[in-house]
């Protein structure tokens, strides 16, 4: 019988929290030494009570911070670093002030206004396809009046992920997810014209495709016209 039941209570933040403090205690107790292999996301996400897709965002975060390390079809590694160096500044995540959103909102602005124009210019074959994929996946959920979030943070992921710029897209992967969790949950620029949205989402496909840098920094400025209201006020 399986005692590691998800709380139904806990946010998303929560579960990426509680990911990092029972890393941070594998740590300290020795279960894990710096060096050490991470067990698999289904074994991390069973043992932690956690969804696996916030677990990889807490897996991410810690990776942003140099305290794992992804090697390609080897797996993640804790970092060789001291287990007091590692358990502080753990613990230096876990109290770090929340940013304020206006702030994650301008630095994603930034952030992604870089990321599409390197994307019409760097993107690659495998790399479009990816994004017409999301694009797809949206447009499929939304004309069927299904909540389609998560497929628009895919869509904007992959845009980051087509920039080649590896830290643009490291900081996208931290910053996105609690911003599309603060739209939600205020409704922020709450639009309910999706077939206006799934236009957007197009031009700038179109826009990468046709290797247009300056297009496709102009389609996503007329796709984020709220985002850039809701920082003036």
């Amino acid at each position: 019988m399986k005692t590691n039941l998800k709380p139904e209570s806990l946010s998303p933040r929560d579960e990426i929290e509680t990911v990092i403090s029972k890393i941070r205690e594998l740590i300290i107790n020795r279960q894990l030494e710096p060096g050490d292999k991470l067990p698999s996301e289904r074994t991390l996400s069973e043992k932690f009570g956690v969804s696996r897709s916030q677990l990889r965002l807490a897996i991410q975060k810690l990776e942003f911070y140099g305290l794992v390390k992804k090697y390609p079809k080897s797996g993640t590694f804790v970092s060789k670093i001291g287990v007091g160096a590692l358990n502080s500044m753990m613990a230096n995540i876990l109290h770090l002030q929340t940013p304020d959103f206006k702030s994650l909102v301008e630095t994603r602005l930034i952030l992604e206004t870089k990321a599409v124009k390197l994307a019409a210019v760097r993107r690659t074959e495998q790399q479009l396809y990816q994004i017409e994929l999301a694009h797809e996946a949206y447009i499929n959920k939304s004309i069927n009046g299904e909540n389609a979030i998560d497929e628009d943070l895919l869509f904007h992921l992959k845009l980051a992920e087509a920039s080649c710029n590896s830290v643009i897209n490291s900081l996208m992967l931290v910053i996105t997810p609690e911003i599309i969790t603060n739209f939600v949950t205020n409704k922020i620029c709450d639009k309910t014209n999706f077939s206006t949205l799934i236009k957007e989402h197009q031009d700038i496909v179109n826009a990468i495709k046709n290797n247009d840098p300056d297009q496709a920094t102009e389609s996503l400025k007329i796709h984020f016209n709220d985002l850039y209201q809701y920082c003036r006020t």
